[in-house]
């Protein structure tokens, strides 16, 4: 099987009992992407997106006879229509109007559930990309003003980062320096008192 967002066959297979068997012990899909995650070393997001791209594939031989046997499926996806999908901007538009990031924005719209938060990311994303004036048109039509960093603030923001961390090097290495110089004076001294002892 080719791997899916560079998962292996082992990998697909490992994620799909784990999934059986949490989905056995009632743990919500979100629950268990979020173990998976920790206990593979993967990202969250990374996880959820395999399976669903794991689920999709049912034309792939492989991909069949790991899913056999479980009751794990797809479900049909009904697109939003042009009222939804105004809905979801301008709850996200609202949310960012306060200061708070898409991804935050769409996790409180979803109510924790991932699926739905993925979508509703997706949607954002899609609109934004292909439709700006859309977006512009309904932030427009609410009246939000959506707080984004100038690029100024963020170089302003990743020149303070730098000198923070430029400053704490310097101190390292003058405190290695340090280390190095009293080191280098001992080991001076230890070498005097052995001559002077075979002398």
């Amino acid at each position: 099987m080719e791997k899916i967002n560079g998962y292996t066959k082992e990998e697909a297979q490992s994620l799909v009992k784990y999934v059986c068997e949490g989905r056995g012990q009632g743990k919500t899909l979100t629950r268990i992407f979020e173990e998976y995650a920790k206990s593979s070393g993967r990202a969250r997001g990374s996880v959820r997106n395999y399976y669903y791209s794991l689920l999709k594939s049912t034309d792939n031989e492989e991909v069949k006879k790991i899913l056999e046997g479980t009751d794990l499926k797809a479900e049909d996806i009904r697109p939003f229509s042009d009222e939804e999908t105004d809905k979801i901007l301008r709850a996200i538009l609202k949310e960012k109007s306060k200061g708070i990031s898409v991804r935050r924005a769409v996790l409180n719209l979803a109510n924790g559930d991932d699926k739905l938060m993925l979508r509703y990311q997706n949607k954002y994303r899609n609109v934004m990309a292909k439709q700006p004036e859309k977006i512009r048109s309904l932030m427009k039509e609410a009246g939000y003003t959506v707080r984004e960093e100038s690029k100024k603030a963020i170089e302003d923001r990743i020149n303070t980062l730098y000198d923070e961390l430029n400053a704490s090097l310097k101190a390292e290495n003058a405190r290695l320096t340090a280390v190095i110089k009293k080191l280098t004076d001992e080991n001076f001294l230890l070498k005097l008192q052995v001559k002077n002892l075979q002398s």
